[in-house]
C-alpha cells in the first residue's frame, strides 16, 4: 500500500532535478510499488492532476481553509481518490460550504507537506502538459513495454491514468486494444516551425503544401446522423457550432473523423479576428458570425481507421468525402507553385503555409518533423507566469506579463521575458479579472498565476541574457492574442526559443 507521502516525495524529487532521466527513474520506481487499484489515481497525481479530473474547487475556497496538519503521514492513495470523488459529487444548494467541509476533513488527515500538495493539486497549480511526457516514459520503464506503445495508447485514449493501468496490468497487449473510437477525440497532430519554405521542401521531399489559416483547430466525429465537434484541447463544442454539425451530417458517408480548422469570414471572404472565431465556441446564444470549415485530414471513413496510413491515402479519403471543404493547397508542388501558395495565403489574410510529408502517418499529439509550418513573422506561444500592476493610464490593471517557455523535461515553465506591448484596453480588463481568478499569490507589485494561459507573442528575435532562467530574452515582444484553444502543454519549448538565436 502506497501512501500519499510517497507520491509527494517523488513529486518533490522530480521538481528538484533538471534531468529527464532522473525524473523518469523516480516516477518509474514508485509506479512499480503500486497495487492494482492505486495505479490510476497515483498516475494522475504524479502528472499533476486529481484522480478523475477537476473537482470544481476554486482558489477562493482553497485559500480560506486553515486546517491543523496531521503529525504523521497516514493518507493512502485510495483514500485520497475517494475523498476527491466525494468533493466532485457535491452539488446543489449549499455546495460551497459542503465542499469546504469535505476538504477540511481530507486536509486534517494530511501532513503540512501533503496539505500543500493537495491544495496545489485541487487548484491545478501542479498540472504541466510537459510532465505528461515524462510520466509516459516512466510508465514504459516500469511496465517493460515500448514507450511508443504507451504514447500511442495515451494519445488514442486521452487518459493517462487509464493508459498506465493498461500498461502495468496488461502490458503491450492491453495497450494495443486502445483504438480510435468515434466520439472519443484524440490529440491533434502538430506542426513544428521551419526557417524557410525552401528548407521545409528540401527536408520533406514529396509533400503537400497547405494554407496555414488564422483559425481554430477542430476535430469532427460522425456516426450516422450523430455529429460531435471538439476543439484542439478535446473540449466538445457541438451545441455552439450548429452550421458545422449540419454540414458534416450532409456528407456522403456513414461515419467519419475529420481534422481541420474553422474560422469566421468577413463579407470579402477574409478571416475575421481570431477572437471572433473563438467567441463562437463559448457562445450561450446564437451569433451572427458563421463558421466555415477547412478540413486537411481524414482519420476514419466508413469503418476504416486511417491513422497509420500515409498522408497521401488520408488525403484521398478526404477528397472522397469532403473535397468541397478541403483547405487550399497542392500535392507535390514544384518550388514555384509552393512559393505561390505561400504568397496567396498571406494575401488572403492567413498566417503562412504548412508543409507535410506525404508518407507520414498521423502522429496524434506529437509535434514532430513530418509537418512543418512557415510564417513570415517570428511568433511564439508562451505561458503567462505573472503580471505586474500597471502605472499611469494602466493603474488598476494587471499589465506587464511575465512569460515562460515549456520545459521539455517536464518541469515548470521557464521564464524568458516580459512584455506589456500590444495589450488593448479590452485585453487589459479581461486579463486583470482572469489573472486574479487564477492567482496563486502576489503583492502590491505583481500577481502570480497558475501556469495555464497561453499567449501568442510576436517578436523581432531573442538575445542571450542572464536576466531570465531560460538564458535568453525576447526582443521587442508584443502580444498578438491569447490562445484559449491551447493549453500549457502546447506552448513552445525553451529549446525552440533558444533556437531563434541561431535562426537570427
Amino acid at each position: 500500500m502506497v501512501l500519499l507521502s510517497d507520491v509527494v516525495a517523488v513529486s518533490a524529487e522530480v521538481a528538484a532535478t533538471s534531468s529527464r532521466k532522473a525524473k523518469t527513474t523516480a516516477i518509474a520506481e514508485l509506479l512499480r510499488r503500486l497495487d492494482r487499484s492505486e495505479v490510476a489515481p497515483a498516475t494522475a497525481l504524479l502528472a499533476g492532476e486529481l484522480p478523475g479530473g477537476r473537482a470544481g474547487v476554486g482558489w477562493s475556497t482553497l485559500g480560506s481553509l486553515q486546517v491543523e496538519p496531521a503529525a504523521e503521514p497516514q493518507l493512502t492513495i485510495g483514500e485520497v481518490a475517494a475523498a476527491v470523488d466525494e468533493v466532485r459529487a457535491i452539488s446543489g444548494a449549499g455546495s460551497a460550504q459542503r465542499r469546504a467541509e469535505a476538504l477540511t476533513r481530507l486536509l486534517a488527515r494530511a501532513t503540512g507537506t501533503e496539505q500543500s500538495f493537495l491544495v496545489r493539486s485541487f487548484g491545478g497549480e501542479l498540472r504541466q502538459g510537459a510532465l505528461e511526457g515524462v510520466v509516459v516514459e516512466a510508465v514504459a520503464a516500469s511496465s517493460g513495454v515500448r514507450a511508443e506503445a504507451v504514447r500511442r495508447a495515451f494519445m488514442l485514449s486521452g487518459r493517462l491514468p487509464a493508459t498506465a493501468e493498461a500498461a502495468l496490468l496488461g502490458g503491450e497487449e492491453a495497450l494495443a486494444e486502445f483504438r480510435l473510437e468515434l466520439f472519443r477525440p484524440i490529440r491533434p497532430m502538430l506542426a513544428s516551425p521551419a526557417e524557410t519554405l525552401d528548407d521545409a521542401l528540401a527536408e520533406l521531399g514529396e509533400c503537400s503544401v497547405e494554407h496555414k489559416l488564422d483559425g481554430a483547430r477542430i476535430q469532427v466525429h460522425r456516426d450516422g446522423d450523430q455529429v460531435r465537434v471538439y476543439t484542439r484541447t478535446l473540449r466538445e463544442i457541438t451545441r455552439n457550432v450548429g452550421e458545422l454539425v449540419e454540414l458534416v451530417r450532409g456528407l456522403d458517408c456513414r461515419s467519419v473523423v475529420l481534422d481541420g480548422e474553422t474560422l469566421a469570414l468577413d463579407d470579402a471572404g477574409r478571416p475575421r479576428p481570431f477572437q471572433e472565431t473563438m467567441a463562437r465556441f463559448g457562445a450561450q446564444e446564437q451569433r451572427a458570425e458563421l463558421l466555415h470549415p477547412y478540413f486537411f485530414d481524414c482519420l476514419h471513413l466508413d469503418g476504416a481507421d486511417l491513422l497509420d496510413r500515409p498522408l497521401r491515402d488520408r488525403l484521398a479519403a478526404l477528397d472522397q468525402v469532403a473535397a468541397a471543404h478541403r483547405i487550399p493547397g497542392a500535392v507535390s508542388p514544384d518550388p514555384e507553385r509552393a512559393a505561390a501558395l505561400f504568397d496567396d495565403a498571406l494575401a488572403s489574410g492567413h498566417e503562412g503555409v504548412v508543409v507535410k510529408d506525404l508518407d507520414a502517418p498521423y502522429a496524434a499529439g506529437r509535434r514532430g518533423k513530418s509537418w512543418r509550418k512557415i510564417k513570415p513573422a517570428h511568433t511564439l506561444d508562451l505561458v503567462v507566469l505573472a503580471a505586474e500592476w500597471g502605472h499611469g493610464r494602466r493603474r488598476g490593471y494587471l499589465s506587464n506579463l511575465h512569460l515562460g517557455a515549456r520545459d521539455p523535461d517536464g518541469g515548470p515553465p521557464i521564464m524568458v521575458g516580459k512584455t506589456f506591448k500590444g495589450l488593448t484596453d479590452e485585453l487589459l480588463a479581461w486579463q486583470t479579472a482572469e489573472f486574479q481568478r487564477l492567482a496563486t499569490g502576489g503583492d502590491d507589485w505583481a500577481v502570480r498565476v497558475r501556469p495555464e494561459l497561453v499567449v501568442e507573442v510576436e517578436l523581432d528575435g531573442v538575445q542571450t541574457s542572464p536576466r531570465y532562467p531560460g538564458g535568453v530574452a525576447l526582443r521587442f515582444a508584443r502580444v498578438l492574442r491569447y490562445r484559449p484553444d491551447k493549453d500549457a502543454g502546447e506552448a513552445d519549448t525553451v529549446e525552440a526559443v533558444r533556437g531563434m538565436l541561431r535562426g537570427g
